[in-house]
């Protein structure tokens, strides 16, 4: 199994080639960094555990140091443990990027639902409500907690209490686009946490390795089709420099061209004088 920590940006939404729309959510996942292998021999079991964002030394105690220290790295917030992986394959020190993941890649994503309080059964369980009117007082209350017989109310009985804030894992998410130069991803549907959360990226349980084909979205045919015409345009500007020709002085012409105007209009003056004259005469 392979998995990362990222944290949760917020939702968008992108559009294919064929039209069609895509809700997405937006995960920023930065380096992670293993921290520790566990083995059989030492400790039981194969696993993996990775840390996430940098903590700063004067925030970190001594265990904290001596534990980043063995890693070569700096002291970390959030600390994950990944089981079931190949130890192999890692070592002491080693940053995991998402180059891991790939579009089109089925994941599991796990994070905390967002907390609401204490709510009634109504938001908690989805129960029904009563009538608002012709005298009822039956609105929003949970109604029968169970049979007379047993004298109790059973454990497991759906009640008001504090909704939210629980470990929520959405599975089956499929991976829409990575851009590995600025660490982000994303994922079809919604993700469970408020934004800025940390979340969990792993590979999917229930169908592992599969990956659907990937889609083309519009906005990256749009960025290459900026930069053909960049290019473009480049080509087309450098073309016209080598063909143009040095550019000649014209302003003796124009002192030509008025020259033989106001030439041209002395005669027209003339011509006109020589009838008025003869008329005279």
């Amino acid at each position: 199994m392979k998995g990362i920590l990222g944290r949760k940006i917020g939702m968008t939404q992108v559009f294919t080639t064929d039209g069609v729309l895509i809700p997405v959510t937006v995960i920023k996942v930065t380096p992670n960094v293993v921290m520790q292998i566990k083995t059989k021999e030492k400790d039981g079991y194969d696993a993996i555990q990775i840390g996430f964002e940098d903590k700063p030394e004067r925030l970190a105690n001594k265990p904290e140091l001596g534990h980043a220290k063995r890693a070569n790295t700096t002291p970390k917030r959030f600390l994950k443990e990944i089981r079931d992986v190949d130890v192999n394959a890692y070592e002491q020190g080693q940053e995991i990027t998402l180059e891991i993941f790939s579009k089109g890649e089925l994941v599991d994503v796990t994070g905390t639902s967002k907390g609401k309080g204490f709510q009634g059964v109504i938001k908690r369980h989805k129960y029904s409500r009563g009538p608002e009117t012709h005298g009822s007082r039956f609105h929003r209350r949970p109604g029968s907690l169970g049979a007379l017989g047993p004298l109790r109310v059973f454990k497991g009985t759906k009640l008001p209490g504090r909704m939210g804030g629980e470990t929520v894992t959405i599975q089956n998410l499929e991976i829409i686009d990575i851009d590995l130069e600025n660490n982000i991803i994303l994922v079809k549907g919604n993700v469970p946490g408020p934004k800025k959360s940390v979340v969990f990226i792993k590979e999917d349980i229930k169908k592992p390795g599969k990956i659907n084909t990937p889609k083309e979205l519009v906005f990256n045919k749009v960025e290459e089709a900026k930069e053909e015409a960049v290019e473009t345009n480049e080509q087309e500007i450098q073309e016209v420099t080598q063909n143009e020709e040095p550019v000649e002085e014209k302003q003796p012409e124009k002192e030509e061209n008025r020259a033989t105007l106001t030439e041209e209009v002395k005669t027209e003056e003339s011509i006109e004088e020589k009838p008025k004259e003869e008329a005279e005469e």
